[in-house]
């Protein structure tokens, strides 16, 4: 491994700010921000918009995907082309 071209690894708290959600690991993300942790130390806090606590496939909320695909729901909407003898050209 080459010295001085790798970033530093280190622990970090990432934060779901949604969800209320911390959780501490190692990375390589820095922050300016500091939180005191549950062990007393104080490591950088990275906020983040969406993790496992708040993403819907994860909570059991995820929108359910229309059975209909979208070849059908464009026939349906706006009718079929197959009823044109030539394939569907104009010509």
């Amino acid at each position: 491994m080459q010295q001085d071209k790798h970033p530093e690894y280190h622990p970090v708290v990432f934060r779901d700010r949604a969800a209320g959600y911390a959780f501490l690991t190692r990375s390589t993300a820095n922050s300016d921000h500091l939180i005191e942790w549950d062990d007393g130390a104080t490591y950088p806090v990275v906020d983040i918009d969406i993790s496992s606590e708040s993403h819907p496939f994860y909570t059991g909320k995820a929108r359910k995907v229309d059975p209909e695909g979208r070849i059908a729901q464009f026939e349906r909407r706006y009718g079929s082309t197959s009823d044109q003898p030539d394939g569907g050209s104009d010509a």
